[in-house]
């Protein structure tokens, strides 16, 4: 049975008229928690815009009536232990997936193809053909069987890759971190494709790198902290591998970091998921769950591990 009619707090009137029109009795207030002023004490569902931060925990221990917050990214770590017992998180699983397993295709493609030497060589009028490199048969091996790695995989075979997908638990066409080292002496090309919890900071380690063969890519659209960025810069100084980084740690990167200029690296700044239509597809997301919240229904895109 259908409750209390939900009162929802947005970020800006521009998501409140995408996300819109709500059904009926359903009230809205547009509210960025991020910026001073008088806080909704009524509400009960909390849209928040990207922020490289959560609010501090009395923010929202300040909604009382607060039952759900609904975020953009897919990643909610820094939010658990800030959300109350009792309030459902919901992550934005499926708005970035599509652009973010782009990303991480052409990135690779940059890297195999040697884009950046060539628009060095454009840039200084130099014609020079070069020696490159297909994805076509190579042998890829993605961490991260989640929205964002399952694309990444399709468009991988689409391309004539072998892939191979490693996630938390095995099932049908998806084995377990337990099998890396089985996989990675073959690994042309890993990508990494997962959220950053403490099982995932610092994945790709030293040992992890060193058991690549010589010439492999390490494509990250991940987070930076899921790699060693000393023992990546170390391999790839020495020309042994070669990487396509979307995120780094730090980051961003420090104007001396030797990631700037390392032959053999393609940075993108974090731009991922972010195309330009991700706000329309939030803006779905969000008129989903208010309608759910308003007949009585259980979200979509809820975060199991929020104590209840």
């Amino acid at each position: 049975m259908p409750g209390p009619s939900p009162t929802v707090a947005l970020p800006d009137d521009d998501l409140r008229a995408l996300a819109g029109p709500f059904p009926s009795g359903v009230r809205t207030v547009v509210w960025d928690w991020r910026e001073p002023g008088p806080v909704p004490t009524e509400v009960t569902l909390l849209v928040s815009e990207h922020s490289p931060r959560p609010p501090a925990p009395e923010v929202l221990a300040a909604l009382p009536r607060l039952r759900l917050v609904q975020l953009p990214s897919s990643g909610v770590d820094p939010w658990l232990p800030v959300v109350p017992a009792g309030v459902v998180l919901c992550n934005g699983r499926g708005i970035h997936g599509a652009a973010t397993a782009e990303a991480a295709v052409a990135g690779v493609l940059a890297v195999l193809r040697r884009h950046g030497e060539a628009h060095d060589a454009r840039r200084a009028r130099r014609w020079e053909p070069l020696v490159v490199e297909q994805l076509g048969g190579r042998r890829v091996t993605v961490v991260g069987a989640g929205d964002v790695g399952g694309r990444i995989a399709t468009i991988l075979r689409a391309f004539g890759a072998e892939v191979a997908v490693v996630g938390r638990t095995p099932r049908a066409g998806v084995t377990t971190q337990a099998d890396l080292p089985t996989l990675l002496p073959a690994t042309d090309v890993l990508v990494l494709a997962v959220p950053l919890t403490d099982a995932t900071r610092g994945l790709v380690d030293a040992a992890v790198l060193a058991a690549l063969p010589a010439g492999a890519v390490v494509a990250n659209v991940a987070r930076g902290p899921v790699v060693d960025t000393d023992a990546l810069v170390a391999e790839v100084a020495r020309g042994r591998l070669r990487a396509y980084l979307d995120v780094t740690d730090p980051e961003p990167l420090p104007t001396d970091h030797p990631l700037w200029h390392l032959p053999g690296v393609v940075l993108t700044p974090h731009t991922g998921g972010g195309e330009t239509a991700w706000r329309r597809r939030f803006a779905e997301l969000v008129r989903e769950q208010v309608r759910r919240a308003a007949a009585g229904l259980p979200p979509v895109n809820a975060v199991p591990t929020v104590p209840a």
